[in-house]
């Protein structure tokens, strides 16, 4: 997973302030963190890219502390991923940059040096869903989700939904588009365009949201305990098709639908101080 190769003509002027302060608990005997750098396909972080790389070596991953990333709150995703394949039991830490548009995961450009941003970074530990889909054909797939496992109708039949809770039947029957499940990081994505709540970090549950619900017309969701078992059972299948998806994993025509939190599985965000993803998540809600 090396950084995206730099066309020459991409590389703007290097930054006006070089590397300063050492971050403290990466790296080597001087304290400097070994950094593996990872670009968007977009003229902006390639850019960036040519800026960070005539000041900081690019280690392979493999060896790195931190892996930044340089892109948006999509690209931020697809890193976090992949960071599971480098070390699924301790995966680096990733301090993203934002070269997109929201960039809700990631952190503002400065002029600042990014080894004093990086020493001075907090760390945020995010738990990710692991959804284990059955289609109607019997196969079985597994896949995490950091933001939210989502059921979506494939057809114009509107989706028919049983749903438990720990085993427990609580709605026999919900008539809708879709569901979803979102963590508290992925509160503020989907799961708020579809009127669910935002969920503080640390509040220890998840929500359960309905997407376009027609029966019951009223019910707008629960909030359940982050030690959930949540399952989806897809009535009428042959009639009403449905699809589940977890971040990028699409499993077609499900039949079941398991979603639970991944406690074993623990992925790192380095945040700004001054405005991390908790602050982030609770000016959320104040947003006009």
């Amino acid at each position: 997973m090396m950084s995206a190769s730099l066309p020459l003509q991409a590389v703007s002027a290097a930054p006006a302030d070089p590397p300063s302060v050492p971050s403290a608990g990466f790296g080597d005997e001087s304290g400097a963190p070994r950094i593996a750098f990872r670009a968007a396909e977009t003229e902006e972080a390639y850019r960036t890219l040519g800026q960070l790389t005539r000041w900081y070596d690019d280690w392979p991953v493999l060896r790195a502390d931190v892996i930044v990333a340089l892109g948006g709150d999509g690209f931020m995703l697809e890193t976090l991923h992949q960071t599971l394949a480098i070390n699924p039991l301790v995966p680096p830490p990733v301090y993203g940059l934002n070269c997109g548009s929201v960039g809700f995961l990631l952190n503002r450009r400065s002029d600042e040096p990014l080894m004093d941003r990086l020493a001075r970074a907090q760390r945020v530990h995010l738990h990710p869903l692991r959804m284990i889909a059955i289609s109607a054909d019997g196969r079985i797939v597994e896949a995490l989700a950091i933001n939210e496992v989502s059921l979506l109708r494939e057809t114009r039949q509107t989706a028919k939904l049983r749903i438990l809770v720990d085993g427990i039947e609580r709605m026999p029957e919900l008539t809708c588009d879709g569901a979803l499940v979102a963590t508290p990081a992925g509160s503020t994505a989907y799961n708020l365009s579809a009127h669910g709540p935002i969920l503080p970090l640390g509040a220890n549950v998840l929500a359960l949201t309905p997407i376009s619900a027609f029966r019951p017309r009223r019910w707008r969701g629960a909030l359940l305990p982050h030690t959930a078992r949540i399952t989806f059972e897809v009535l009428e299948a042959g009639k009403r098709a449905v699809s589940a998806v977890a971040d990028f994993t699409e499993v077609r025509d499900v039949s079941m639908v398991t979603v639970t939190e991944d406690r074993t599985t623990s992925l790192t965000l380095l945040f700004d101080p001054e405005f991390n993803l908790e602050e982030r998540i609770l000016a959320e809600q104040f947003e006009p």
